[in-house]
């Protein structure tokens, strides 16, 4: 296959002095899945930025078919044929799929939108290449993998020859990823590239045919897929062996800490979005949360957090009703939360990394000297504990959060939450987005904190995780339980796809049964 892309030498050097990429070679050929793999920090975001346009290279240069091109905008890369799938989609909620699509470059009658031609342009592209959805539906009211179709037939009727795909898979059941992978080899017989960015190596191996190992802000390697395994590249990302399939003590749980009765919750726009749930947690106990993004998980953890309130029912944390709590007397009673968004709800980013892990108990005695004096000495030593025991990466405790890599920023909020002398755990998507060394980190602390007798509600949308790390189960769809499993080794990962997608569905008294067991 012949090179289509070349970026050759490319530094990047933020103005505070950080070298987020040196001297890094990264080449594509046309019509190849390329994956680009490291851990948090090591540069994959820079070079992918630079190569969409959003960063100006320091040095060095890149090469579109042999010929040098200079981006100074996103815009000037889709021009260019590049186009770029954000792991957060970049989508309006209250205008259809294909307002979505053409938004921006609209086809007009007069002066206002042709709807009728943007639907027959979305239905004709989508069905080029098997990537089904209905042009006039309402993004809001759509499934997570319809919106990662939207937004890659967004960047496909810009033109976009070369794509970059971020973290793709990272919300999808096994059906959805299979059905997305058919859908990327379609465009790949189709002469366009991919740039596969991910965590999962299981994935990699399956639909690329080379990747780029990165390190520390420089390229370590390229390797054809079928010649490493995924062994190999999780020690060349990370620089030793790394092991994501938990080994855990057998579950031996005592009382419950979370009871949760049948409690409902009605969104903004008047869907019921939190459907008569009930379960409980307790101490010594991992209970999993699995379901597609958007199945109420969100909102049930925001009623138990006390971030928000239920329509009906009742959430009693240690037997004592949390209704009329606010969010510092849930904390108070030994609740800790994890959020799903460290950015916007887990950190104050422009806080350093010290305040932010002490932000939970600055009030306390021990960092207080009395008249509104904060112990600055203590709150360094602690921090400093803290830096070390969860091995966050960063030149200073007073470093801002915000410059810190996803991976550490994640560490930040563990550390934060897992040292607050909580009994109770709700963890919301710990290791979304990080690196497998960082995974493996949070996930053995995970059970560490259970075999301490914490109670823990895990929710993920990584099925390997949520099924190796939890001791029962629970499977949502439309804001409902349909699956509940006392041990989680009963299911098979195809099976609880089935259970998250709405095919299968337990009945009343079998989910009773399984909760009361």
């Amino acid at each position: 296959m012949a090179e289509i892309l070349r970026m050759d030498n490319v530094t990047k050097i933020y103005e505070d002095g950080v070298v987020a990429n040196y001297k890094v070679n990264f080449s594509l050929n046309e019509g190849e899945i390329h994956a680009l793999v490291g851990e948090n920090g090591a540069g994959k975001s820079t070079l992918m930025k630079m190569l969409f346009g959003m960063k100006k290279p320091t040095e060095g240069g890149i090469y579109l078919k042999g010929k040098k091109v200079e981006m100074n905008s996103s815009d000037d890369a889709i021009e260019l044929g590049i186009g770029m799938v954000h792991q957060h989609f970049m989508l309006v909620p209250s205008l259809t799929v294909a307002e979505n699509i053409v938004l921006g470059k609209e086809v007009k009658k007069g002066i206002f939108l042709d709807k009728a031609k943007a639907i027959e342009m979305t239905e004709e592209l989508s069905k080029k290449y098997n990537l089904i959805v209905d042009p006039k539906s309402k993004v809001r009211d759509i499934s997570v993998s319809q919106k990662q179709k939207v937004e890659i037939l967004k960047a496909l009727y810009r033109g976009a020859k070369i794509l970059i795909l971020d973290e793709p898979t990272a919300v999808l059941t096994p059906q959805e990823i299979e059905e997305l992978f058919k859908q990327l080899m379609i465009l790949k017989k189709e002469g366009h590239t991919i740039i596969f960015i991910s965590h999962k190596l299981q994935e990699i191996k399956e639909i690329c045919d080379r990747l780029t190992i990165m390190r520390d802000g420089t390229s370590v390697g390229v390797y054809n897929v079928d010649e490493v395994s995924e062994d190999d590249i999780s020690r060349l990302m990370v620089g030793r062996d790394v092991k994501l399939d938990m080994e855990k003590s057998e579950c031996k749980p005592k009382e419950a800490l979370l009871k949760v009765d049948n409690i409902s919750y009605v969104n903004e726009f008047g869907k019921l979005v939190v459907n008569d749930v009930s379960f409980s947690v307790r101490k010594g106990e991992i209970v999993g949360v699995a379901g597609i993004e958007g199945n109420g998980q969100t909102e049930m953890v925001e009623i138990i957090t006390g971030l928000t309130k239920a329509a009906t029912g009742s959430v009693y944390i240690k037997n004592k009703d949390i209704k009329a709590m606010s969010i510092k007397e849930i904390r108070d009673i030994g609740v800790a939360h994890v959020p799903e968004d460290r950015m916007s709800t887990g950190i104050a980013p422009n806080l350093s990394v010290e305040e932010n892990l002490i932000s939970d108990r600055y009030k306390s005695r021990e960092f207080n000297k009395g008249l509104f004096l904060l112990n600055y000495k203590k709150i360094k030593e602690v921090a400093k504990k803290l830096i070390d025991d969860f091995i966050i990466k960063t030149d200073s405790e007073k470093t801002k959060v915000k410059g810190l890599s996803g991976g550490n920023i994640q560490k930040v909020v563990v550390a934060r939450e897992f040292s607050n002398n909580a009994n109770l755990l709700i963890v919301n998507q710990p290791t979304r987005g990080i690196d497998v060394g960082a995974i493996e980190f949070i996930r053995k602390n995970i059970i560490k904190m259970r075999d301490k007798g914490n109670g823990i509600l895990l929710i993920s949308a990584d099925l390997n995780e949520v099924m190796s790390l939890s001791d029962s189960l629970i499977i949502m769809n439309n804001g409902e339980i349909v699956g509940y499993f006392s041990n989680a080794k009963e299911v098979t990962e195809k099976e609880l796809g089935l259970y998250m997608l709405g095919v299968k569905k337990q009945s009343e008294d079998e989910i009773r049964r399984a909760i009361n067991d």
